[in-house]
């Protein structure tokens, strides 16, 4: 995609000069969409990105929060890898956990964990199956690979994304305030060095090719644009890293993502109002006679660039030789223009800031999205719950996170499958403090943002909070990967927007500050753009280990916290027989006494409403010797998937209601006997554990 006429102009007026090729190229790939967010920016103020806890908030690699009452920080980010998992689903979803693992790296932290959020067409479509089965084992062979755990996280199937799945992914990293890094580069003379892997032709131009839409023959004629990961270098690369900032030598860090060694290094210096000068020549190469252009835009993984003090140099090469990385020393950092020179030729030279934040921003019609129509299907409750729990929307994801090692690094406090992970502190309860747990949530459901953009998005935030409420967590802080179709579209861009505005406030009734983010925009393909798709991780902090799981005990009475819905609009029960409705309204009041529930000394399980309503939510909290008897007032109460609800089990419910700020209605109660008896406004339905097992293995019976 070749630098457009009028940003050409600009660069000309700027330069006072015909740009090179290699600075039109860079300045292509670096004011493009994917990384000058040039139709997202203007819409990016409207979240609330700090608090007292948050040290680092938007524009570096990760951002960075502190744990309240604890010397710990914590880092988190996410990113998509969105067209190159269309292209290559194996190499496209394995280099985007590289990428956010690295990005972790960058401020000095230590991975711990992962989050994936998943989106793909109709489950009944070979091509999904297909692409399903390259991400997951992409992201299983990578993250395995790295040891660090994939502990959380969501997969969801729509027709929307035929054309365009969506690869998204979170990390999460631990550290200390006097081992914290940033991207800034710091003071003229010191060093520029490059460690990791060798630079190939991998990944040209993939920041470009991540800012236009899929083409029919993407699969083929974009592959060049795809990274291929290797996870052994990047696990070499994560302890290396650690012993740098073991021994201080690092003064700023940029992982090589989009752009490459152009984008790092020119963002690095233009965060610290400087310039540099680099030899192109001295970067470390793995295939012969690579050009300027080359080398300086390839995205080859694992790769990173550091600012080092002149005299430090010596010993980051010896700590890059002993974890077998190449090192290289390409340049230096000046009071200048971003200067790249090759073979005795200056083949860039521009102000670093004017590369990294002079793009100008789109002023983009927008259409403001309309409302959904009502048409309620006629079908009898037997069969809607039987579509509903068999759906692979809200089926079990038991074949997707078993193929990750989910409890590699001992933190792992639950295993995947239920609301939200935990993530045991060890470091806070090792220095005296208290035993604190983090609790970790991720996804979000397009069709509720199909339904309505920006309802849906303030239902995701309430969802993701209230994952955390069910295990006794309160919100710290939430990152974003915003997902849309192509942005030159009104209709496209309406929802989008909507969307931004609906995630958040739905973070600012949840007291969740967005600390960082991604925008992926031009998810549009010969099948259409994809549904406005914010996905939201969510961090959360809570005293102690225990929480309660999502089973039923079978010893106490069973509540609805936050009391019934008759809503339908975004459901999977609409989904199921083609009908529709507006989305609700969603209040976020639940989330609290939802938390206030799940810490409650009577309190034996907590499972939040969400995919498939309570149907999906009873059925999932059956175990084989613990059973749910329970009534619901209507086929609306059943379905509807408002959040910020949970069902809780309790030893006595009349105590549990007068802790609770929120509405608290009786369902019925935990049985011994291994099987759901569900009655719904004078039908009944019935389920052994087993049959409701075996309705939710749809993922393992076709993929296996």
């Amino acid at each position: 995609m070749p630098l457009a006429d009028s940003d050409r102009r600009l660069v000309e007026a700027e330069l006072g000069r015909d740009p090179t090729r290699a600075e039109a190229a860079l300045f292509e790939n670096l004011w493009s969409e994917h990384c000058a967010y040039r139709s997202s920016r203007p819409l990016l103020s409207a979240f609330t990105t700090d608090s007292d806890d948050v040290v680092v908030g938007p524009g570096d690699d990760a951002a960075v929060v502190s744990v309240p009452g604890t010397d710990q920080l914590v880092t988190f980010g996410v990113e998509s890898h969105n067209h190159p998992s269309y292209v290559d689903p194996y190499d496209g979803a394995a280099t985007g956990v590289g990428g956010i693992v690295r990005d972790t790296l960058s401020m000095g932290a230590y991975p711990i964990a992962l989050a994936d959020a998943l989106y793909f067409g109709g489950f009944d479509r070979d091509h999904s199956r297909y692409l399903l089965d390259g991400v997951v084992e992409g992201i299983s062979d990578y993250g395995n690979a790295i040891g660090v755990p994939t502990v959380t996280g969501s997969t969801q199937f729509h027709d929307g994304y035929e054309g365009n799945p969506l690869v998204n992914v979170a990390c999460v990293g631990l550290v200390t305030e006097d081992r914290l890094v940033t991207a800034a580069a710091k003071e003229p003379g010191n060093k520029l060095v490059l460690v990791g892997n060798a630079t190939g032709r991998d990944g040209l131009g993939g920041a470009s090719f991540a800012s236009e839409d899929l083409a029919e023959d993407a699969e083929t004629e974009d592959r060049p644009a795809v990274q291929v990961g290797d996870p052994y270098t990047e696990k070499l690369l994560v302890e290396a890293n650690e012993a740098l900032v073991d021994e201080d030598l690092l003064l700023a860090a940029r992982d090589l993502g989009a752009a490459g060694l152009g984008g790092a290094s020119s963002e690095m210096v233009a965060q610290g109002g400087l310039g540099a000068r680099i030899d192109l020549a001295n970067v470390h190469q793995r295939e012969p006679n690579m050009n300027a252009l080359e080398i300086l835009l390839a995205e080859s993984q694992e790769r990173m660039c550091y600012e080092v003090r002149p005299e430090d140099v010596e010993r980051v090469a010896e700590i890059a030789d002993r974890f077998d990385l190449g090192c290289s020393v390409i340049g230096e950092v000046t009071e200048g223009n971003y200067v790249c020179e090759f073979e005795g030729e200056t083949v860039v030279d521009a102000p670093a800031e004017f590369l990294a934040d002079g793009a100008p921003m789109n002023d983009l019609e927008r259409e403001e999205p309309s409302e959904r129509d009502t048409d309620l299907p006629d079908v009898g409750v037997g069969e809607a719950f039987d579509a509903v729990l068999s759906s692979p929307n809200t089926a079990s994801k038991r074949w997707v996170y078993r193929q990750y090692d989910h409890e590699v690094g001992n933190r792992t406090l639950r295993r995947p499958g239920e609301d939200a992970a935990e993530l045991a502190l060890h470091e806070v309860a090792e220095a005296g403090g208290e035993e604190t747990a983090l609790a970790f949530s991720a996804g979000a459901n397009p069709n509720w943002t199909a339904a309505s953009p920006y309802r849906g998005a303030y239902a995701t935030a309430v969802e993701n909070a209230t994952n955390l409420a069910a295990v006794g967590a309160e919100p710290l802080a939430a990152v974003d990967c915003l997902n849309g179709g192509n942005p030159e579209k009104p209709d496209v861009y309406g929802g989008f927007a909507s969307a931004v505005d609906g995630l958040a406030d739905g973070c600012r009734a949840v007291d969740a500050p967005v600390v960082g983010g991604n925008v992926s925009l031009y998810n549009d393909s010969a099948a259409g753009p994809v549904p406005p798709t914010p996905t939201l991780a969510m961090l959360g902090v809570r005293a102690g280990y225990d929480a309660p799981g999502m089973a039923v005990a079978g010893e106490g009475d069973l509540v609805l916290v936050g009391g019934h819905d008759e809503t339908l609009g975004g459901s999977e029960y609409l989904a199921q027989f083609d009908g529709s409705a507006p989305f609700p309204d969603v209040e976020s009041e639940g989330v609290a006494g939802v938390r206030t529930a799940a810490a409650h000394d009577a309190t034996l399980a907590v499972h939040d409403v969400s995919d498939g309503g309570l149907a999906v939510t009873l059925a999932e909290m059956v175990g084989e010797d613990a059973g749910v008897d329970a009534e619901v007032p209507s086929v609306g109460a059943l379905f509807s998937e408002a959040p910020g609800r949970a069902v809780v089990e309790t030893t006595d419910a009349d105590v549990l209601r007068e802790a609770v700020d929120a509405p608290v209605v009786d369902l019925g109660e935990a049985t011994a006997d291994g099987a759901l008896a569900l009655g719904v406004a004078g039908e009944s339905v019935n389920y052994e554990h087993e049959e409701i097992a075996d309705a939710r293995r749809v993922l393992e019976r076709e993929l296996d």
